[in-house]
């Protein structure tokens, strides 16, 4: 399992040189979290760090497929270079997935890993449209909806549209 992990760190580093970013490619790394229960990977720009989810080993076909779609990730992030946020799974994401050989990469994996559905205990409520957002823990801290947020207050923080606890089962 280690040496599986350390042979895609290899391939990753090349494939980063290849494209440019050798500033970055010694300190990108791969493991295998077995915390990841329905994704089949995580990237993190700022670690350089790309974890996959051991249940890919049953899937091995998918195996390099998932790790060239996390690598994409960095790649794209490193690529935007001063700002501070992509999307995910947006235009640069969809360039560097090309680069990579991956040209017609999907968002999301359609593997068979099970799915245990949590309790939403917690049913909080915008006060303004009326909209509410089921969550399984409480929130901690100030968060507003997003669609009044950017609908009137140009996407900021506006405290008149903080959610509200309506309901705790």
């Amino acid at each position: 399992m280690a040496s599986e992990a350390l042979a895609l760190q290899i391939r990753g580093r090349v494939l980063l040189r290849e494209h440019g970013a050798a500033r970055i490619a010694n300190e990108v790394r791969v493991e295998w979290n077995a915390r990841l229960k329905t994704c089949a990977g995580r990237a993190d720009f700022r670690e350089k760090l790309i974890s996959l989810n051991p249940r890919l080993r049953d899937h091995p076909d998918e195996i390099e497929r998932t790790f060239l779609h996390e690598l994409a990730h960095i790649l794209a992030h490193l690529r935007a270079k001063n700002r501070r946020r992509i999307a995910p799974h947006g235009p640069e994401w969809r360039d560097a997935c090309r680069d990579l050989g991956i040209a017609d990469e999907k968002r999301c994996h359609n593997l068979p890993f099970p799915i245990t559905e949590r309790i939403r205990r917690f049913l909080y409520k915008c006060p303004n449209c009326a909209e509410t957002f089921p969550r399984v823990r409480k929130i901690r801290g100030a968060i507003a909806c997003l669609a009044c947020c950017r609908a009137h207050s140009r996407g900021e923080f506006d405290p008149r549209f903080r959610l509200r606890l309506v309901r705790y089962c």
